[in-house]
């Protein structure tokens, strides 16, 4: 059943004409991922590969997304990727907030159709716009990242993280850091508890550390 109602979402954003996005696109980007992930990302719009390829974090920011999860012991194929606004604005350009109006019910049904216990916003687009529709008050990034929020939206109940997109800190190498961090110590330790493992992230690195040595 959820599986015909997801196919169903996804032809929706496909064919969607709701904004003037629709006449630049190349092809809509609805999303990918298990759909009972524990952990749901989302950015802020499709880049440019994004684009071309109908799917989400595929460009540089893609691949450092990439890291950031193995550098956690997480798997991209393990988790479910989205953006907030469905379709690329010309020239990278943000969003205009009729083009988040506009895609926002798309997001609510991904986020009860996935359920995920955690769900962290990449960027401050993301972030504000999840803070809203949390019916939560959005100062800036910086003080998002200090604490997790619970939320709800729709049917989905969930803890919000909110930290830097990667496309940021590949253009500000100062973010990185901080963003590494905030995987590290914030949405690893989240997350495992989340998932009811009692392994930390000090026993992961210490595990591939040994399996470092023994190779």
């Amino acid at each position: 059943m959820k599986s015909s109602e997801y196919e169903n979402l996804v032809s929706e954003i496909l064919a969607c004409k709701k904004c003037p996005l629709y006449k630049s696109r190349t092809r809509a980007v609805p999303g990918e991922g298990p759909l009972d992930s524990i952990i749901m990302f989302v950015g802020e719009a499709p880049g440019k590969s994004e684009d071309e390829q109908g799917r989400p974090f595929v460009g540089a920011a893609g691949k450092l997304l990439n890291t950031l999860l193995e550098s956690i012991g997480l798997e991209r194929g393990g988790v479910y990727i989205t953006n907030i606004v469905k379709c690329r604005p010309p020239e990278n350009r943000e969003p205009e907030e009729s083009e988040v109006r506009a895609c926002n019910p798309y997001l609510v049904r991904q986020l009860e159709m996935v359920n995920p216990r955690v769900v962290v916003a990449l960027g401050r687009i993301a972030g504000k716009t999840l803070y809203e529709m949390c019916g939560l008050k959005w100062h800036n990034i910086r003080v998002a990242r200090r604490e997790a929020v619970k939320c709800r939206v729709g049917g989905a109940s969930f803890k919000l993280i909110v930290t830097y997109h990667p496309a940021a800190a590949l253009y500000n190498p100062g973010l990185r850091e901080e963003l590494e961090g905030d995987f590290r110590e914030r949405i690893a330790r989240i997350t495992f508890q989340a998932a009811g493992r009692k392994t930390t992230l000090e026993d992961f690195i210490l595990g591939e550390e040994k399996r470092s040595t023994a190779s």
